[in-house]
């Protein structure tokens, strides 16, 4: 196996004949894909704990969800291998016989994920073995508990290969798809879980249910839909007894590294700050407040990613190719879409979260305004530096990510170990907000920018006028409905909420007019 690139035009399936018709569509399913794989997601984290409390005892569902967390962390084990593959199919697509080193490509990376998957699930059976979960997280009294646990987490290992496959529907074109079937495996999941749940009622019954349509997805994309979607991948002219070298193989882990170190960071940064706040503040209510409020930032940011995953696929075509101009443009127009939706996600939470967050606590947890304020506004600012981090992601900029990351976790924990003890919450807040702007859209957001955008100042100007236009005007909107319609309990927030997507559905309408989008893009910086 090499790296080295031929620099020769080759056609992109998928993408060939590329138009803004099928750029747009291929978006449209991708978000709407991804929209549908959130709602999925909080359905499996929020709307089945009442199905498992019916049927378990408190002690039972604090064990499955150490289980669901447990597996849900064994995506660290792809150790960058997706995002590098995804940057080798992009560089194949400006190259001779694309479609032949592609496949190769795949079928050696393959066999790099089966020997993970088999070495790390004998490390994994021995570690249950000689350190049983139950032991460790103290659930002795649980029954089935370490089975299912290394159902959970060895089945999660197994699934890993449907990482690859995954990168290269993306590069082809087909986002949208892959995300679908995701959605149908989640979704089914779902449902073999209840149905577990109500027949069974172990936890080993319940994650063999998950896992199994998990394994399902995977055998299927791998096996069946992809060499079907794409019959290049049957013509590799790879012999299956011919395996590639470990030194080629080990090189392919060392130039993933810088992807595995973004991947690890982001989720640290998702996970530490909680961590973080419970052992450095004594006041569990104020822990409680701080992991509650937490779920508003991370909400806007993992729409922003929902958001910015299908734009860096093609973002990333056009960099492979060479399409400077039609780079320069998408990514503009990228950029400021992704910080419009989540500034006008932002500007609806502000008028509207405290009476949410009293019903939906039941006033057991005091609301903290300023906490919530502090991570609302971050998470707008920090909108723009996300396409950033896809991009780069899409466009092999590992030297940036490694750098960029790693420091920002670095800052993050220093000065959490500074604030969170004098500050509480609010420490944890300003720590999380400053390493957003200070390291992620300051160092690589302003990098992207500057090599992409013929006039980066300009379009952070616009940006930041733009943000402010529609956090301001988006949050008097709601402070006004709160004034107008007096009253409390869950209907009147329903109609709050209604009213507000009334009115600024209602000032948004003109958007509707194709004339006056083309007139508003010619004022994009770019």
């Amino acid at each position: 196996m090499t790296d080295t690139q031929t620099d020769a035009p080759g056609k992109a399936d998928g993408f060939g004949g590329i138009g803004a018709a099928g750029r747009a569509r291929r978006l449209v399913h991708g978000w709407s894909a991804n929209l549908v794989q959130m709602v999925l997601g909080l359905t499996q984290q929020l709307l089945l704990i009442p199905a498992f409390l019916h049927v378990w005892s408190g002690e039972l569902l604090a064990a499955w969800l150490a289980i669901f967390s447990a597996g849900s962390l064994v995506v660290v084990a792809d150790s960058g291998l997706q995002l590098r593959a995804i940057n080798r199919f992009l560089v194949f697509r400006s190259s001779a016989d694309c479609d032949g080193r592609t496949a190769r490509f795949y079928h050696a990376t393959l066999r790099i994920y089966l020997a993970i998957v088999a070495s790390l699930g004998v490390l994994l059976c021995g570690a249950v073995y000689l350190a049983p979960p139950s032991a460790v997280l103290g659930f002795h009294a649980t029954p089935t508990f370490d089975v299912a646990m290394l159902v959970m987490t060895l089945g999660m290992l197994m699934s890993l290969p449907a990482n690859l496959a995954s990168g290269l529907y993306r590069v082809r074109g087909q986002y949208g798809r892959i995300i679908w079937l995701q959605n149908a495996a989640l979704l089914l999941g779902q449902i073999a879980q209840l149905v577990a749940l109500f027949v069974f009622g172990s936890v080993l019954a319940v994650a063999l249910a998950f896992i199994l349509m998990q394994l399902l997805f995977t055998i299927f994309i791998v096996a069946f839909d992809a060499p079907r979607l794409f019959p290049f991948m049957r013509r590799t002219g790879m012999s299956p007894s011919v395996v590639p070298s470990w030194r080629w193989s080990v090189g392919q882990l060392g130039r993933a590294l810088p992807f595995a170190v973004t991947n690890i960071a982001e989720l640290a940064l998702v996970n530490v700050p909680v961590l973080l706040v419970s052992a450095l503040v004594s006041d569990r209510v104020a822990v409680a407040q701080w992991g509650l409020t937490r779920v508003i930032a991370s909400l806007v940011r993992g729409l922003c990613l929902q958001i910015a995953l299908p734009l860096g696929a093609e973002l990333g075509h056009d960099h492979a190719i060479g399409d400077k101009e039609r780079l320069r443009r998408h990514y503009a127009y990228g950029s400021v879409f992704v910080t419009g939706l989540a500034c006008l996600v932002v500007a609806g939470m502000l008028p509207f979260w405290s009476e949410f967050f009293v019903l939906w606590t039941h006033g057991s947890i005091p609301y903290d305004g300023l906490l919530a304020l502090m991570l609302l506004l971050g998470s707008a600012a920090v909108a723009p530096s996300l396409l950033a981090l896809v991009f780069a992601s899409h466009s092999n900029r590992g030297e940036l990510l490694i750098r960029t990351k790693g420091l920002q976790l670095v800052v993050f924990l220093a000065l959490s170990f500074v604030l969170i003890p004098r500050l509480g919450p609010l420490g944890a807040a300003a720590a999380m907000v400053a390493s957003d702007i200070l390291l992620q859209f300051g160092l690589l957001g302003w990098g992207i920018m500057r090599q992409t955008l013929r006039e980066p100042f300009r379009h952070i100007a616009f940006l930041l006028l733009m943000a402010t236009g529609v956090v301001a005007s988006g949050w008097l909107i709601g402070l006004a409905i709160t004034e107008l319609i007096p009253g409390s309990g869950i209907s009147h927030f329903m109609v709050e909420c209604a009213a507000w997507l009334v009115v600024v559905g209602a000032l948004a309408s003109p958007l509707l007019s194709e004339a006056l989008r083309a007139r508003l893009r010619v004022l994009v910086p770019a």
